[in-house]
C-alpha cells in the first residue's frame, strides 16, 4: 500500500505516488532552473507542464488506471530529456551546434492542424503544407486549381476549416511541424519564436522609414518575390503550359491526317476544309498532300521545341532540321503553284440570261415548291438499269448529301406584266472571256411547271467530272400586282428575300406549313384569310376561359350537405 498525493498541472488533476511525485518534483525544478534565464521563462514552462499532463493523460487512458506511479514518471522523463542532456554545452559549443543540428533533423510524427501563424484565410493550406513537408504555395494552387472544376476546391476548403483544429499552443505547432516535443524541441521552438518576434519589431522599424524608402524597398522585394514565383511555382505552371501547347499540336497533326485519310480512301471531303475552288481540281490528291505538310511540319517541330524547352527532352539533329525544313518549303511552293493555277482560271467573269413565260393559271395563284425528283444522264439511267430495275418508281434526290458548292438563289420582284415571267441568269468564271461563257453554256438548270405548281430544282447539273468555276443561277420570279404565290418552308430558304412564313401562319391560324404571299405596291405582303384568322382567334379565347374557368372550378370551395 503506497501513499498518493493529489497535484494540480495547469489545471489538470491528477493522483500520483508520494516517490512518483517527488521525482518529477525535482525534474520540473531543474527545468525551472534551466529556462529561469530565459526571456519568457514562465510560457516555455507551462507549455512543457501542458506535455507532460497530456502525457499522463494518455497513460492513464491507456492503462485504465488512476494513480501515477514511479514508472509513469521516468517514461515521461525520459521522453522529455532531462536537463543534463544539453546543459554542459554551450551555444558556441561545437557539440552542442552538432547536437542541436541532429536533433532539428530529427522530426517525429506529424499532426494535421491549422497553421494560425502562416494563414491567408483560415490556415488550412499552410497546415496541410507542414503535415507533408511542402511549400504552402503549392498547396493554395492546387486549391485554386480545384476551384476550376466547380468549386470543389472552395467547399474542400470550407469542410477542413470546419474539421480541422487550430494550432493554438506551442505543442499543438510543434507537432504540426513534426518536431519532437521534448526538452530540446521546445527550446529550440522557443528560439525560433523570439527570432521571428526580433524579424517583426525590425519590420516596424521599417515601417517608421520614409516613403521613398518604403516605396523603393516594396519595388526591390516584389521583384525578388517575383524571381522566386517563377523560379518555384512558375515553373509549374510554363510546363502545364508546354503541356497544353503540346497536346493541342498533336491533336492538330492527327486531326489533319485523319482528314487526308477519309479524302484520299474514302472520297469524303467533308472533313479537309479546302477552298471551293479546287472542288474537282484534277491534282486534287497534291494539293491534299501538300496542305498536310505545310500544317504537319510546323506543328511537330513546335512539340519537339517546346518538348526540349520546358521538358528538355525530345531533340532533333540539325540534318533532321534541314530535312524538314526542305520538305515544308517544297510542299509550300507546289501548293502555291496549284493555288496559282486554279486562280487563273477564276480571272474572268461572263453570264447570259433567258427568260421564260409562265403558264397562266386561274386567280393568278402560284405555288412554288422544291423539285425532289432525281434527274439521271442517259449512262447513268443505263448503268442502274432504270427501266427493268426502277420500273414505275420516282428517284428522290437528297440536298442534304450533296457536297458540291452550290449557288442557286431565288428573287421574287413586282414587275409590270400581265402574266409571271421567270428570269434565269447564268454566270460562271473561266481564264478568259470565251472560257468563262462556255462554262456558263455548260450550266443545267432543271425548272418544271406543273399547272400552278413551279418546281425549282435546288442545285445547277454541270458536266461530270468538270472542275467547279463558281457556276452559278440566279432565278428571277416577276410577279403582276395582286398576284399571290404559295411558299413551302423548303424552297424558302433559297429565296433572298425569305419571307416570313412562321409568323405569316401564325396570322393565319397554322402553325406550320406552306404560307401565301401577296404581290401589293410594297411588295410582298402576307396574305391573311379573314374567316381563318377569326377562327384561330376564337379558339384561342374559348381555350383560353376554359383553363380560367377549371382554375376556378379548382378553387372555389365545396360545400358540403349534412346527412339526414
Amino acid at each position: 500500500m503506497n501513499k498518493t498525493i493529489i497535484i494540480n498541472i495547469n489545471g489538470t488533476v491528477f493522483h500520483i505516488e508520494e516517490g512518483a511525485y517527488e521525482l518529477l518534483k525535482e525534474y520540473m525544478t531543474e527545468v525551472k532552473r534551466h529556462f529561469f534565464n530565459s526571456a519568457d521563462s514562465l510560457e516555455i514552462t507551462t507549455d512543457i507542464e501542458n506535455r507532460i499532463a497530456e502525457m499522463f493523460t494518455d497513460i492513464l487512458n491507456r492503462e485504465n488506471r488512476q494513480a501515477l506511479v514511479d514508472q509513469d514518471v521516468k517514461y515521461v522523463i525520459e521522453q522529455m530529456g532531462s536537463v543534463e542532456d544539453f546543459e554542459t554545452f554551450t551555444d558556441e559549443d561545437p557539440a552542442y551546434q552538432a547536437n542541436t543540428y541532429s536533433h532539428k533533423n530529427t522530426t517525429g510524427q506529424r499532426r494535421l492542424f491549422r497553421d494560425a501563424d502562416d494563414h491567408l484565410i483560415g490556415g488550412v493550406c499552410a497546415g496541410i503544407a507542414n503535415y507533408f513537408d511542402a511549400p504552402a504555395t503549392w498547396i493554395r494552387l492546387a486549391f485554386a486549381l480545384a476551384f476550376a472544376f466547380a468549386g470543389t476546391g472552395l467547399f474542400l476548403y470550407i469542410i477542413l476549416w470546419i474539421i480541422l483544429p487550430k494550432a493554438v499552443t506551442r505543442a499543438d505547432r510543434m507537432a504540426m511541424k513534426g518536431e519532437p516535443l521534448d526538452l530540446q524541441g521546445f527550446k529550440r521552438s522557443f528560439e525560433a519564436e523570439m527570432s521571428m518576434v526580433g524579424g517583426r519589431l525590425s519590420d516596424l522599424h521599417q515601417e517608421a522609414r520614409p516613403l521613398i524608402y518604403k516605396t523603393r524597398d516594396f519595388v526591390g522585394d516584389f521583384f525578388h518575390h517575383l524571381g522566386k514565383f517563377l523560379g518555384g511555382t512558375g515553373k509549374i505552371l510554363v510546363k502545364l503550359c508546354a503541356l497544353a501547347i503540346i497536346l493541342g499540336c498533336a491533336a492538330g497533326i492527327i486531326a489533319t491526317i485523319i482528314s487526308v485519310v477519309l479524302a484520299w480512301a474514302f472520297g469524303d471531303k467533308s472533313h479537309f476544309s479546302v477552298p471551293d475552288v479546287f472542288f474537282n481540281y484534277r491534282y486534287i490528291d497534291q494539293v491534299y498532300a501538300a496542305f498536310a505538310l505545310v500544317a504537319i511540319i510546323p506543328l511537330a517541330a513546335l512539340i519537339i521545341l517546346v518538348a526540349r524547352a520546358a521538358f528538355n527532352t525530345l531533340s532533333f539533329s540539325r540534318g533532321t532540321g534541314y530535312t524538314l525544313l526542305i520538305v515544308w518549303i517544297f510542299s509550300f511552293v507546289v501548293l502555291a503553284y496549284h493555288g496559282a493555277r486554279v486562280a487563273s482560271d477564276f480571272r474572268e467573269s461572263a453570264g447570259f440570261t433567258q427568260t421564260i413565260n409562265l403558264k397562266p393559271v386561274k386567280n393568278q395563284t402560284y405555288r412554288l415548291m422544291l423539285n425532289e425528283i432525281m434527274y439521271l444522264t442517259p449512262e447513268d439511267s443505263a448503268r442502274l438499269d432504270i427501266k427493268n430495275r426502277f420500273k414505275n418508281v420516282t428517284l428522290i434526290d437528297d440536298e442534304n448529301e450533296n457536297f458540291e458548292p452550290n449557288h442557286v438563289r431565288i428573287d421574287i420582284e413586282k414587275a409590270d406584266v400581265s402574266y409571271p415571267v421567270l428570269v434565269e441568269e447564268f454566270s460562271a468564271r473561266g481564264r478568259d472571256y470565251e472560257s468563262a461563257l462556255t462554262h456558263a453554256r455548260n450550266v443545267r438548270y432543271i425548272f418544271t411547271q406543273q399547272d400552278s405548281v413551279l418546281k425549282f430544282d435546288y442545285k445547277i447539273r454541270r458536266p461530270a467530272g468538270e472542275q467547279w468555276h463558281n457556276e452559278s443561277v440566279r432565278l428571277i420570279l416577276k410577279l403582276p400586282l395582286h398576284a399571290s404565290v404559295i411558299i413551302d418552308d423548303k424552297v424558302n430558304r433559297y429565296i433572298t428575300n425569305m419571307m416570313d412564313i412562321y409568323d405569316c401562319n401564325m396570322l393565319n391560324g397554322r402553325e406550320s406549313g406552306a404560307a401565301i404571299f401577296a404581290m401589293t405596291d410594297s411588295g410582298m405582303q402576307c396574305k391573311v384569310d379573314t374567316t381563318l384568322a377569326a377562327k384561330a382567334r376564337s379558339l384561342a379565347a374559348a381555350k383560353k376561359d376554359t383553363v380560367v374557368a377549371d382554375t376556378l372550378r379548382a378553387d372555389t370551395p365545396v360545400k358540403a350537405t349534412p346527412k339526414k
